[in-house]
């Protein structure tokens, strides 16, 4: 993730409010930021952390939670093995821990229902995040943009925000959702056991009213260069996709 001109956001102090496990390898933590903190739904924030000798570790997360959401903020953190930051969120820290934060950053992967749709929403893995800012700040808006998320994970128990974007779907208020799991059979009826590719995104696009105004996909490097490169193929411009990607 590029910080962009968001470079000059000051750091602040951050208190973890709560914590909430999403998947086995993911858990959401809700942060309140020390002064106001406003922000459009596919930003993310750099987080800080300094040991006792000074040494300091960064890392960028995108944050979860839609504007709308209040004075906290969610940033569901995948635990990575090799990771100097994530082991700490995952193993140390605990409610009422401070943090340094610095943010919102970015201003190009973002999305406002004034914006308008159809919308395609592509993620894989922890690249749901983002999307997931999007989709939530879409329901507290009570828009009626027509939008469909391609979710793309290993397996069922690794679908991050799993019941919370099943119901959505269930609204059926214009939102659509396809799971596809990409080491065991699909538990959908309408999902798929494969990973993406050019087909599963046109019968994705066959969700929509209309061809999408705009495509956003967000995952590791290999993901969204697969992605992007299926939207392209089944029709989609490549002025329309918007792209964010993490890890290696």
């Amino acid at each position: 993730m590029s910080d962009g001109p968001a470079a000059q956001s000051p750091w602040q102090t951050v208190t973890i409010t709560s914590i909430e496990k999403r998947t086995p390898r993911v858990t959401s933590f809700f942060l309140q930021p020390s002064r106001p903190f406003a922000y459009r739904a596919g930003q993310h924030v750099d987080v800080r952390l300094t040991a006792p000798d000074g040494y300091q570790a960064r890392r960028s997360y995108s944050i979860a939670s839609a504007p709308e959401a209040g004075e906290t903020i969610e940033l569901a953190i995948e635990k990575l093995d090799d990771g100097e930051v994530s082991p700490f969120f995952h193993e140390v820290a605990a409610v009422g821990d401070e943090v340094e934060l610095r943010g919102p950053l970015g201003g190009h992967f973002v999305w406002s229902d004034s914006d308008g749709g159809p919308l395609l929403l592509v993620g894989g893995g922890s690249g749901v995040v983002p999307l997931m800012a999007m989709i939530r700040h879409r329901a507290a808006r009570k828009s009626t943009v027509p939008a469909a998320l391609l979710f793309s994970a290993r397996v069922w128990d690794e679908v991050i925000f799993r019941d919370e974007l099943i119901d959505f779907h269930a609204s059926r208020d214009g939102f659509d959702l396809v799971l596809t799991l990409t080491r065991e059979a699909a538990r959908r009826p309408a999902d798929y056991s494969r990973r993406v590719d050019v087909a599963m995104i046109e019968q994705s696009m066959m969700r929509l009213p209309a061809p999408p105004s705009f495509a956003f996909v967000c995952g590791s490097n290999a993901f969204v260069s697969a992605a992007a490169q299926a939207l392209i193929d089944a029709g989609v411009p490549a002025g329309l996709i918007r792209t964010e990607r993490y890890g290696v």
